[in-house]
């Protein structure tokens, strides 16, 4: 039997994770001048998991009596493609056998992931995206961890808790590194003393899958490229919904971006979808409590980037999509209550718009040459984000309490594309706005080849009286997924804290701006490395008591050593010159890498 031939009869089995990971080396996204040769058998992708020790048994950190865990058996690394490890055995054990409408869409779905549109791009070969520290992982129960340097301070008192995507299954075909399954993983802190646990949101996407035991539900960001292939999943997406296998009424989101609390609620987002509420419970462990439409007024999907004034408790938020309105902004009061709808009809395109930013007097929403191209991804077999080279970006400023967009201004930004926003502030009375944000220097790569993505971070100012922008970079590092301290958001703020890409999107290490610095100037002011073959995420501070200095606190992160294959949470001093290590805790596994993340405190985990 051929490798071909062989490819596709393996595909009918598709063990549940945890898995073991892939031998190959290569990195998410293989470099331009590396030999790629496809493969189609991508049932080899599997993860492999040290196994806990001793001292790493599931425990509590809350003095309250919690039932011990039981343990699972870690399945030992093998190299046979298809050989099963005894946990994945025992999960398929416990499947019920397919239905036969079941066992006839999973055909068809390997047909057309194995001869009409195989993963031949590296960009979508699960045997690239899902390598190294980027492959999945099983669900953790609270697990006690070892301070292994320092100490925990004692303002560290909550959970520090980050989302990020995790497939359930192994891909059937083509798969994009934004298209797993929405995992938090959180380190919850108490005296000291602290404990991982790795939960999957519990999305309906997620529950209908694993109920039916394999994956059924396209994946957007790889799985529609071409007239062929998006006519034949989308056929047998439909055929689906008719035999009543799932309602893509219920959602069809990965809740996999980011979290955000507001309204005593603790959220976890993904811009295709509406929120889910999570909560952690006394013991360290999360709960998914369901999907929310604040009480019928949301409406689809909201941004995984919504911006919280902690000084009056309200939070801002977005949704966009292909069709019109192209943007509608709204925000939600001190109790998490939803105002109406604004829709933004000046959008005249489906530009990304993934974040946003708001100031004490304006939201400012960024048109970029970076669009949404349903129509091209299906007759011109591309991506369903590509680049506008003709389009001039620009800056749209509206008053953050508008009813309408009548008052909205638009500024064209010529080069100025950002995925992500810093921060921004109004300056002279309110007649005038500054935003920091990455400006993307290559959008063609956004989704193809985030490898050669460079992200310049740049202080852009608007001058509302005249119409004149204004701009300057603040450093010629690649730098992204930053943050500044959270009582600063929409007023003017002195330090931010950005990821290093190494490439994008790994983070070698963290990056501390003094954005006050004047033009033609670095502005890095402190930086920590992580060393050779260890990379982290994106950092988040957090602040050693309210009302202090900006700076003083502790800037927090996951940090993955591919070397040792072990995973740490490093607590940093922001106000040393160099971004002292104050804290090192060992993880009792690997944290995979992920997207982004947020500290909160023990006194806002008890109102949950």
């Amino acid at each position: 039997m051929d490798a071909f031939s062989s490819s596709f009869l393996s595909t009918f089995s598709h063990p549940k994770l945890p898995l073991s990971p892939s031998t190959a080396k290569p990195s998410a996204t293989a470099p331009s001048s590396s030999p790629y040769v496809p493969l189609f058998n991508i049932s080899s992708v599997r993860i492999e998991e040290k196994p806990l020790t001793s001292t790493t048994t599931p425990t509590t950190i809350s003095t309250e009596t919690s039932p011990k865990s039981s343990k699972t058996q870690t399945p030992s690394p093998s190299s046979h493609p298809k050989k099963q490890s005894p946990t994945a055995s025992a999960v398929i054990k416990r499947q019920a056998e397919p239905s036969l409408p079941a066992f006839i869409f999973n055909t068809f779905d390997d047909i057309i992931n194995n001869f009409i549109d195989p993963p031949l791009r590296p960009s979508v070969d699960p045997r690239y995206v899902l390598s190294d520290n980027f492959a999945p992982v099983d669900e953790l129960p609270p697990t006690e961890c070892e301070v292994i340097e320092g100490s925990l301070p004692a303002c560290l008192d909550g959970a520090y808790i980050r989302n990020g995507p995790n497939p359930q299954f192994l891909p059937r075909g083509p798969y994009h590194l934004f298209d797993g399954d929405g995992m938090l993983h959180s380190i919850r802190i108490s005296k000291g003393k602290a404990a991982l646990c790795s939960r999957y949101v519990k999305t309906y996407k997620y529950t209908v899958e694993r109920d039916l035991g394999s994956p059924i539900l396209p994946n957007v960001f790889s799985g529609f490229h071409g007239l062929t292939a998006s006519a034949a999943r989308g056929a047998l997406s439909a055929a689906r919904v008719l035999s009543g296998q799932f309602n893509p009424v219920n959602g069809i989101g990965l809740a996999n971006t980011s979290l955000a609390f507001f309204g005593n609620r603790l959220y976890a987002l993904g811009e295709s979808d509406l929120p889910y509420t999570v909560r952690l419970t006394s013991n360290g462990d999360i709960e998914t409590l369901g999907r929310y439409d604040f009480d019928g007024k949301l409406f689809m999907s909201m941004t995984a980037h919504p911006k919280i004034d902690a000084d009056t408790g309200e939070a801002f938020a977005f949704r966009y999509g292909p069709m019109p309105p192209f943007l509608t902004y709204f925000r939600f009061d001190n109790d998490g209550n939803k105002q109406p709808d604004v829709p933004i009809f000046s959008m005249v395109s489906p530009s990304l718009q993934h974040d946003f930013a708001i100031t004490k007097k304006y939201a400012v929403f960024a048109d970029i040459q970076i669009r949404m191209n349903p129509v091209e991804m299906i007759v011109g077999g591309g991506s369903p984000v590509g680049a506008d080279s003709a389009k001039v970006p620009r800056l749209g400023v509206i008053p953050r309490y508008a009813k309408d967009e009548s008052e909205i201004r638009w500024f064209d930004v010529p080069g100025f594309n950002i995925l992500h926003a810093i921060n921004a502030w109004d300056e002279d009375d309110g007649n005038a706005i500054v935003m920091v944000a990455p400006n993307i220097l290559s959008v063609e790569h956004t989704l193809e080849r985030m490898d050669l993505i460079h992200a310049s971070v740049e202080k852009v100012r608007i001058d509302l009286k005249t119409g004149m922008v204004s701009r300057h970079p603040l450093s010629a590092r690649n730098l992204d997924f930053a943050v500044i301290n959270p009582a600063y958001t929409g007023r003017k703020n002195k330090y931010v804290y950005a990821g290093v890409g190494d490439p994008m999107p790994k983070i070698s290490g963290v990056v501390k701006l003094d954005v006050s610095e004047g033009e033609r100037k670095e502005c890095t002011v402190a930086c920590r490395m992580f060393g050779p073959g260890c990379y982290g995420g994106e950092p988040f501070f957090v602040a050693r008591e309210a009302g202090g200095e900006e700076d003083d606190g502790y800037v927090v992160t996951y940090v993955h050593d591919e070397k040792a294959g072990e995973s740490r949470f490093l607590v940093m001093d922001a106000m040393s010159p160099n971004l002292d290590i104050v804290a090192a805790v060992k993880l009792p596994r690997r944290v995979p890498y992920g997207f982004h993340g947020l500290f909160v405190r023990e006194s806002d985990l008890n109102k949950l």
